[in-house]
């Protein structure tokens, strides 16, 4: 039996009477573990210090939890801690309640200079939002961007849509709703009803109604028997008459006369009182539910720690090539599929281009009629019925007009046999409006470049694969009882080692931290073991030329404005250089660094153009009459050109001979990483595209604890580029 992860709709109900106990206790401090776990301390007056505790990743929760179960504080506090340690340092927890019958509970508290509300989202892929007295966001864990809610910072925060409250439902609305389903009744309840599978079992059992009853079988009885057993439910929890229980896996016969086995066994659920659906099983009761569910949770970590911890056999030693064969294959098919779709969005762009200038006269007595109308501060909601009147009277111009945006000083008209429809900016003539769109028919082909590269890269990927599950397989063939672990402790051949040591698998990886000097800038190693670094600021590009560029050195620029200084070093800062002719290879990884780490990727460009010069072409002295900003420089003399080069970063996890997070050029990383996640320009900030390749990497790893000392969501956030991102392989 898999054991309980989140907390129910019900259970949450039942919770909020008990932490509403901790109301006027003020909060000391907030912490934040894993990415995922909120840890809020306060100091009640008449319960001493109160733990409370809301996770949102795999398992969701939220209780007040004993101090003896609370973790040591973390490390350095990420943003969203610190944000919330000055919003809630000395304020007073003013309440709490559950919204609807949604896994949603909302935290209020109070201060002199400002109130703070927090918003658990025990849910889907979980969150925690922060807003101030006016319901805006100041900051949340994920960013939602959905069409039917958003919640960002500076945004509103909007609840999801209102679900049905199956326990204050009337017997009337009861029926109707069961009736509108095509199952049976426990399937209607768990999803019409909102009950979820083992409430919607728990309400067939105490109605005496069997649970596979069609629908169209159950009558006035079976509904009434149903909507008292939920009424019974909700009975309970209003009154707070509660019994909680902690359920625990059942004794093996072996284990029936062991004495010590008691308390040891794995948890499977906790529940705000007795439930016949967990008749049969062991359990434990406790004086209120929050002990429960605090207890409940703290077991299931320890029955989850021991079992990670337990010693695997052979077969599970063996990593899962057939998984990632089969997983990489996907990606290709998904690659496949996205390129076919750049291929036929740029080409519909082209189209529309096309057809602006076939109907070049029509497109402008569209825009001129619009702009002739805006010139004299005709409404826009006017200028859509005067076109509308238009294409009644039988005016083509009209007729083609299809939609007005006024908000976006937009029209779009329909052209062409097919009635394509294209939207025309306004303020533009004809020829600007056709340039747009072949631009954008541009940008996209660009991404498909950037698809195209991303699909040899992982069809590389699988190759390499393939070839590691061929060589374990011949390894096993030739086995002499040692493992791949036991050989990667000789001495050999330091290439051998990457093959024979499967860190993904490892259940443990020691940490070997480094301490290198260029590690505040940006940088990364080419695959040709040459570092690269670059500046993140005006400040860093003024130091790394006055300080760090060597005489043998290569500077790197991109055609834009606003890119990092980037330093190709032929040596390290206290080490003397010699020339180095380098390969080709090194220098587009370090051209290709520029650009991704330069306003391109800002400006989700898929590629952009970058240069070289020798170090003693790079200046401070401006022209006569010139003023040079901080950060910039004078480039003078033949400069070295790399065009076209795709804006795409691989950010991964290093485990030999270090341990770190790094990032750069995909082809540099891949060498290097034992995992890594490639990126392109997109639509992810910045933050919420590090926790989602954050999540992907640790997923890969048997030992999760091992990336999040190593390779947190923060840490990853600073080898990605400023602007949107999105995970291409």
């Amino acid at each position: 039996m898999d054991p309980k992860r989140e907390l129910s709709s019900i259970d949450l109900g039942a919770l909020v009477t008990e932490l509403g106990r901790y109301e006027g206790a003020k909060v000391d401090k907030a912490y934040l573990y894993d990415d995922d776990l909120l840890r809020l301390k306060l100091r009640d007056f008449d319960h001493g210090r109160v733990e409370l505790m809301i996770e949102v990743g795999d398992v969701k929760r939220a209780h007040a939890a004993d101090p003896d179960h609370v973790a040591d504080a973390p490390g350095r506090p990420p943003n969203f801690a610190k944000m919330l340690r000055n919003r809630l340092s000395g304020a007073d927890f003013a309440g709490v309640s559950q919204y609807e019958f949604d896994r949603i509970l909302t935290f209020e508290f109070e201060r002199d200079d400002e109130s703070t509300t927090l918003v658990a989202e025990l849910f889907g892929q979980g969150n925690v939002a922060a807003l101030d007295e006016t319901g805006e966001v100041v900051g949340s864990l994920s960013t939602v961007r959905l069409k039917s809610r958003t919640v960002a910072p500076g945004a509103q925060y909007e609840y999801p849509a209102s679900r049905l409250n199956p326990l204050d439902v009337s017997l009337d609305a009861f029926v109707r709703h069961m009736d509108e389903s095509d199952t049976d009744v426990v399937r209607t309840l768990a999803t019409q009803l909102n009950l979820g599978g083992l409430y919607a079992e728990e309400v067939c059992s105490r109605a005496g109604v069997e649970k596979e009853t069609p629908i169209e079988e159950a009558d006035e009885g079976v509904y009434r028997a149903l909507h008292d057993a939920l009424g019974r439910i909700a009975e309970r929890l209003r009154s707070g008459d509660i019994d909680p229980r902690v359920y625990e896996e059942p004794l093996e016969d072996a284990e029936l006369d062991d004495p010590d086995a008691d308390g040891d066994r794995p948890v499977v659920d906790v529940t705000p009182f007795p439930l016949s659906e967990r008749e049969g099983l062991p359990s434990v009761g406790f004086d209120s539910f929050n002990a429960a569910v605090d207890e409940y949770f703290y077991r299931l970590a320890r029955d989850d720690a021991a079992e990670a911890d337990a010693p695997a056999d052979a077969s599970a030693s063996r990593p899962d090539f057939e998984e990632e064969i089969a997983k990489q294959e996907r990606i290709i098919d998904q690659q496949e599929g996205a390129i076919e779709g750049f291929e036929e969005q740029a080409e519909t762009e082209r189209e529309r281009a096309e057809l602006v200038y076939a109907h070049y006269d029509l497109v402008d007595e569209v825009l001129s009629t619009v702009r002739e109308a805006r010139e004299n501060d005709v409404p826009w909601e006017e200028i859509e019925e005067t076109l509308a009147a238009g294409a009644e009277r039988g005016i083509a111009a009209a007729e083609a007009v299809v939609d007005v945006d006024g908000s976006a000083g937009t029209v779009t008209v329909e052209l062409g046999e097919d009635d394509l429809a294209v939207e025309l900016e306004t303020d533009d003539g004809v020829e600007v409006n056709a340039d747009r769109l072949y631009r954008e028919a541009k940008r996209i082909e660009e991404k498909k470049a950037g698809a195209e590269e991303a699909i040899e890269s992982t069809r590389r990927e699988l190759e390499a694969v393939k070839e590691r599950k061929a060589e374990w397989e011949a390894a096993d063939e030739g086995d002499d009882g040692g493992s791949a672990d036991d050989d990667a402790g000789s001495d050999g051949d330091g290439d051998d080692e990457a093959y024979e040591v499967d860190w993904l698998s490892r259940s443990s990886i020691p940490v070997r931290s480094p301490d290198d000097w260029y590690e505040r800038f940006r940088w990364f190693h080419t695959s040709t073991g040459y570092l690269v670094i670059g500046g993140r600021n005006a400040d860093q590009n003024e130091e790394l030329v006055k300080k760090y560029m060597g005489n043998h050195d290569r500077f790197f620029h991109t055609q834009a404005h606003g890119g990092p200084v980037t330093l190709l070093k032929a040596a390290g800062p206290s080490e003397s250089a010699d020339p180095v002719d380098f390969a080709e290879e090194t220098l587009r990884e370090a051209a290709q660094f520029a650009v991704s780490y330069s306003s391109e990727w800002k400006d989700g460009r898929g590629a952009g153009d970058a240069y070289m010069v020798e170090p003693d072409q790079v200046s401070k002295t401006p022209e006569s009459g010139e003023y040079i900003e901080k950060g910039s420089f004078v480039i003078r003399g033949d400069r070295t050109y790399f065009e076209d080069v795709p804006c795409r970063v691989a950010v991964g996890v290093q485990c030999e001979p270090v341990t770190r997070a790094i990032g750069g050029p995909p082809s540099a990383i891949a060498e290097r990483a034992a995992t890594s996640v490639t990126l392109e320009p997109g639509m992810y900030a910045q933050n919420d595209a590090a926790m989602m390749v954050y999540r992907r990497l640790k997923d890969r790893f048997a030992d999760q604890s091992f990336v999040r000392k190593v390779a947190s969501a923060d840490r990853l956030q600073e080898f990605l580029p400023p602007g949107g991102s999105e995970i291409v392989g």
